[in-house]
This record gives structure tokens, sequence and C-alpha cells, in this order.
């Protein structure tokens, strides 16, 4: 069998090298577009509770990460002159460059024949049995097979209005850590962490108003690979000196962008050549939630177990692959999204919280009270304290009032209708419309983000409302609305949830997203 990879990053190169340890006779040529020694980018993170896995598959990327890497146990998150820690969060990162080179050695040693600065189509490989795409975001594998109507891949791609952009710097932070500033354009956020004992990774986000203010939306994106944004460079090296201790940001192919996450339901196909798809070639998920490097590596463990079960049946084992590769991606993307909107919603939070409620809000973006506290008891004990000082007892058990209405803790009863459209909280009657006297709004999130805005502009209708119950939607939609009201609109919010669980409910109320519950089993 002869298998072409088209892609030399770390899921080419590890599928590479676990299709030849499996089976020698298998001949696997890997062709990469740049030189060996090229890279975009850092460093790469992955933490400590996804590597067993991968570990087990093959040691290199346990040997890379001890020999080379930098291992923490906290992060930390820093705005308005404080730094809040948060333990429990065991990661390792490491050159993006140096796990290169280990993977290079290590497929060659394997047995694979790896081309550089060859830029491969699948007019290109018609001598081989099965294309691997293992070339990323921007795969012309899968271009091809989309733009051809080939496989039925069925890609949807969205785009985030968060803008990002990648550097370095040669600031050392002792772990992952989330800087916020504002400066007089909006609130810019720093993702860093160390990459080396020299150089740590620096992706600074924020949303496009502020980013087009600044005037950072200047740079030509037609510029070729390799030439970065030095604007942004001097801009952000300025806004944030100070967190950095006045050193450098380093740039590497540095320019704006918007996260694109890529839904696929089909993973391969057999016409015209048999041909599949691992890493971001296929899926991405939002780089606050995980490490496209190990999902891509975990496709490859998927890929080369699939083809070994069925040495003598490629459709099975493509399809095989795909039964057992798909479901772990599509929980990492689920809870990417709900992350992926705290970032583009962060400078609204920034204004809104003080620091302990900002960083809980953060943190238990997609986790509850109760799982974040086994990890890190220290912080959510701190951040109970903060409620307690602030409101008096603790967040279920806190009074609430607006205007004549008041009840005594956050968890109320809801009066559904027959179609499940709160009637009543707590002896307030709702409604979807403004009337004189005492009276509590509702309000139907959208079924789907589009919906949002027309949503907002209804809240902007209900403004004098005791509160507004917001149901329906979905489980982030419903957040967002819920956030929207209060934070923007000053409406006083009830998330209206049957599903939820006094853990879920207390995450609610101390996160500062809603400022009621009702429906709680």
């Amino acid at each position: 069998m002869r298998v072409a990879v088209a892609g030399g990053g770390p899921g080419g190169l590890f599928f590479a090298t676990l299709v030849r340890r499996a089976d020698p006779s298998v001949e696997v040529t890997v062709f990469e577009r740049n030189r060996a020694d090229d890279t975009f980018g850092f460093g790469v993170v992955f933490s400590d509770r996804t590597l067993a896995g991968i570990h087990e598959a093959d040691p290199v990327l346990r040997e890379a990460l001890a020999e080379h890497g930098r291992h923490w146990d906290e992060i930390e998150v820093r705005l308005k002159g404080e730094r809040i820690r948060c333990g429990g969060n065991g990661m390792a990162s490491i050159v993006r460059k140096t796990l290169l080179a280990l993977m290079q050695a290590r497929a060659r040693d394997a047995g694979a024949d790896l081309r550089f600065s060859t830029e491969v189509a699948l007019e290109d490989l018609t001598g081989y049995d099965l294309v691997v795409a293992a070339d990323g975001t921007g795969s012309r594998i899968r271009e091809q097979l989309d733009r051809q109507g080939y496989g039925d891949l069925d890609t949807a791609v969205e785009t985030a209005t968060a803008k990002f952009i990648w550097f370095g710097t040669d600031y050392l932070f002792d772990g992952l850590t989330f800087v916020h500033e504002r400066s007089e354009d909006g609130v810019f956020a720093v993702h860093g962490y160390p990459i080396s004992d020299e150089v740590s990774t620096f992706i600074v986000e924020t949303d496009e108003p502020s980013w087009r203010r600044a005037g950072l939306d200047e740079f030509d994106p037609a510029q070729p690979p390799g030439v970065s944004d030095l604007v942004s460079k001097n801009y952000l090296e300025k806004l944030f000196a100070d967190q950095i201790d006045g050193h450098r940001l380093l740039t590497n192919n540095s320019r704006w962008g918007s996260f694109r996450t890529r839904r696929t339901r089909r993973w391969h196909t057999l016409t015209p050549r048999p041909a599949v798809l691992l890493g971001d070639a296929v899926h991405t998920a939002h780089f606050s939630v995980g490490s496209g490097t190990k999902m891509a590596m975990e496709d490859a463990m998927a890929l080369a177990g699939a083809l070994a079960e069925h040495p003598d049946d490629l459709a099975a084992a493509l399809a095989g692959y795909e039964e057992a590769a798909q479901p772990s991606v599509r929980r990492i993307q689920d809870s990417a999204r709900p992350s992926l909107s705290w970032w583009e919603h962060f400078g609204q939070y920034y204004d809104v919280f003080e620091p302990w409620q900002f960083a809980y809000h953060f943190l238990s973006r997609s986790i509850t009270d109760a799982r974040l506290a086994r990890r890190a008891p220290d912080f959510v004990a701190a951040t109970h304290r903060g409620w307690e000082r602030e409101h008096g007892a603790e967040p279920l058990d806190t009074p609430f009032s607006a205007g004549d209405w008041s009840v005594p803790g956050r968890l109320v009863e809801v009066e559904l209708a027959a179609d499940g459209t709160p009637v009543r909280a707590a002896g307030l009657p709702l409604s979807a419309t403004p009337r004189s006297g005492p009276w509590g709004a509702v309000l139907a999130a959208p079924d789907r983000e589009t919906g949002l805005p027309a949503a907002y502009d209804s809240l902007t209708r209900l403004a004098g409302a005791a509160l507004v119950a917001v149901h329906g939607g979905t489980a982030l939609t419903r957040l967002l609305v819920c956030e929207r009201a209060r934070m923007v609109e000053g409406i006083p919010a009830l998330l209206v949830d049957p599903g939820l669980d006094r853990d879920q409910a207390l995450t609610t109320v101390l996160s500062g997203r809603a400022d009621l519950v009702g429906g709680v089993a």
C-alpha cells in the first residue's frame, strides 16, 4: 500500500510514524510545502488531562515536553491592577519548531519519506492508494474535493467577530496568563504562556470596533506569508509594556485574523481516489479550549488504528476512522463555542465586573462551580467570599428586589404555559409587552446566534420592567440574552431553564450571567 500525506505538521508526521510502525510494508511519503525548519507561530500547549492516549501511542511528545518543554499548574488572570490565580490546571508547552524537528526525526526513523518545499495537489498523487490531507486549515486537497464536488464533505465554517494576532515575547510568563488592558480605543487581551526558557507565546484578541479605532486594520493581508504587521506590534508593545516589563514582542507571520471554526460531516471520499482529512484540514476549535496540534495527533492515532484494523478494506478503515475520531471532536467544538463567545464579549465583562467575578466568569465558562472547586478549591472559596462581602450571603441565598417586587433568594418558582412560555415568576405576572404598574417581561432567546441582534432589539423595548424572564433558544443564546439585559440594558435577568440543577444555577448567579434562575429541578 502506498500512502501520500499532504502536510508535514504534527498530525501528518505522527500519522506517518504510527502507520510505518504498525506495518512496515506500507510506503508513506510526506509532502510539506515549506522547508524542514520553517514554521509559523511560536509554541503549542497541551493539557495534562488530554495527553495519556498520545503518550501511549508513541512517547515522542512526552519525551519532547520532558526535555524541552515548560510545565505549570496555575492559570493567572490580570486586570485592573490585580492578579488572580487558579490552580489545578496542569499544562505543558513546547516551541513548535522544536517539536516538529523531533517528530520529523521520529518519522524518518520509522521509514517515512519526507519531502520538503513540495506542495502537492490531487493530480500529483495519482500513483498512491490513499491520500491523507493534513495540510492545515487552508487545505488545498480539501478545497479541490469541495470544488470538484467529490465526497460530499458537507463543510460549514463560522467566522468569529473577535480579531486575534499571534506574537512571541522575550518576557517569560510563569504559566498560562490572561492579561487585559484598556486603551483609548478599547479593551485588548493577551493569552500568554512560556514555551522555552527564553520565549513566551503572546496572542492578542480584541473586538473589531476597537481594532479599527486603533488603526490596526491598515495592514495589507495580501502580503506574502512571513511578512508581519509591525504597526500592530508597536501599538501592542506599548499598551502591554508594564505587563511584560518593557520586553519586546517577537514576530513570525504575525497578522490579524478572525478565528474560523470548521465543522465537516464527512471526513473521507473514495472518488476520484481514496482521500481522507485530519486535523485543521477537517475541523478547528478555538485555541482557548485546547490545542489544534493535540486534536490532529489524536486524529492521526485514530486513522492509523483504523487502517491497522482493516488492512484489506480501505472503505471500512476510513469509515471506522470517522466513527472513532468524530465524537471527541464534536465534544471539543461544542465546548469551544461558549469559550469563543466569551472572547467576543470580554470587553463588556471587563467594564462590568470586579476582578474576582471577572476571573470566575472566565474560568467557569465551560465548567460548573462544583467541578471547578474540585480542581481549584482555594480559587472558588475566594470567589464565594467575594460575593459574600458584596451581598452578605451565599449566592443562591441572597435576596433580590426590583422596584416593589422582591424574593428571598435567587432561585424562583416559574409558572409555565402549555407551550412552555413563562407566565408568572414568584407571583409576578410576565408579559411580552410593557404595561403600567409593576410587571415582568418574557423574552424567547433565538435558536441560532444569528437571531441575537433581533432579541437584543426586543430588550431595548422592555425598559422599566422589574425583570426579563429569558427562555427557549439554546444554552448559549439564553445566557447571552440574559447578559445583554443586565449588563447593557440594565434590566434584571431571570434565566428560565428547567434542565439546570442547583450547581449550574449557582454558577450562573455567582458568575453574574443572570440575576435569578427559575425552573431548577
